[in-house]
Parts: C-alpha cells; structure tokens; sequence
C-alpha cells in the first residue's frame, strides 16, 4: 500500500515530479479548498493510501513565521475575515478545525484556510489571532483524508507576508520555495510510518 503526496499543482512537487521517494505516489489537488477537496478523495478512494502528506506553500499574516520557513501544520482553521469582523458565521454542526495526525520535525504552526486570499494589511492583522500562516487547500485536503480514514500531515514552506504584496513575493518565491522544502522533507518520507 502506498502513502499518498499531495501538492496544489506540479510546481510545488519539485524534484519529485521527476524522481518521487520510493513508496509514495504523487497526485495534484488543484487550486482552492473544494477542488482539492473532491481531488484529494478521488486519489485517496483510487488509492488506498496508508498515510498522506500535503507540501505546499503559504503566507505568513506576521512575524511568528519567517519568509522561507518550513512548518509543519498542527491544525487547519477554516475561517473568513467576514467571521472574524461578526459580518458572517458558520453553522454549529459545520466542522471548521482539523488537526494533523502525525509529525515532521518542523517548527509547528496552525494554518488558517479562507475562501479566497486575504490582500489587505489589515485583513492580514485581524486573521493572525486564528493561525500564523494562510494557505487554500489543507481544510479541503484534510476533510477528504479525515473521511477517508487516512492519516494526513502536511509540511508548508513560507514563501510570502500576506497583504498587498502577496501576490509578487509568491510569484517570485514559490519555485524556490517548493525546490527547499522537497529537500527539507525528503528524508522523512523514507522513514516507516
């Protein structure tokens, strides 16, 4: 049975497009919390993975984590600004937290995953009493694996300060981004589960 890596798209899995770790099948989820959602369970269901593993890259809302950090996610926060301001809310019964259900030895960090990203200083302020870092798929990756009945983890590499320049600083980053944190995982995907 092999263990499942997930990515948002192909950029994210570096090297590991061309030489993926023995035992590890590789699949993308596509961009946003639902497509990776439906993604992530088509994999898993075709599958049968014993563990996955999501690598991608984030924005940091502050300082509490650094532009080219490598963080392991602890928990995943699926929430808005509009929550956060009382301009909305989500049902009671609606499952909004997930945890990771196994380690990387990375600095540990909740992951907050809104609907869209957050461009303004000020939005960025606000969401960092929830999570350190923002991110668009682990809340739908992390319900499809939680479904599925397979453990997940997930390791994000810091790439840009969310705000107005988000969106430069992750076009001139996430390649590099990506290329550091395939080598900072690659040796704990060889060991056991």
């Amino acid at each position: 049975m092999p263990s499942l890596l997930l990515a948002a798209f192909p950029p994210e899995f570096a090297e590991f497009n061309e030489n993926p770790p023995a035992g590890w099948a590789l699949a993308c989820t596509g961009v946003g919390a639902v497509a990776a959602a439906a993604s992530a369970m088509k994999s898993l269901l075709e599958l049968r993975p014993d563990r996955a593993l999501f690598l991608g890259t984030c924005g940091a809302y502050d300082d509490c984590a650094r532009l080219g950090e490598i963080i392991a996610v602890r928990e995943v926060i699926a929430a808005s600004l509009d929550e956060a301001e009382g301009r909305a809310y989500r049902p009671d019964i609606e499952r909004t937290r997930w945890t990771a259900d196994w380690s990387l030895p990375f600095p540990a960090h909740s992951v907050l995953v809104p609907p869209a990203i957050t461009q303004t200083q000020a939005g960025a302020l606000r969401l960092a009493a929830y999570a350190a870092v923002e991110h668009l798929e682990l809340s739908g990756v992390f319900e499809a694996c939680h479904l599925a009945g397979v453990p997940a983890a997930a390791a994000l590499v810091v790439v840009n300060r969310v705000g107005p320049h988000a969106h430069g600083e992750w076009a001139a980053n996430h390649e590099l981004g990506s290329r550091n944190l395939v080598r900072a995982v690659r040796n704990q995907l060889a060991q056991p589960s």
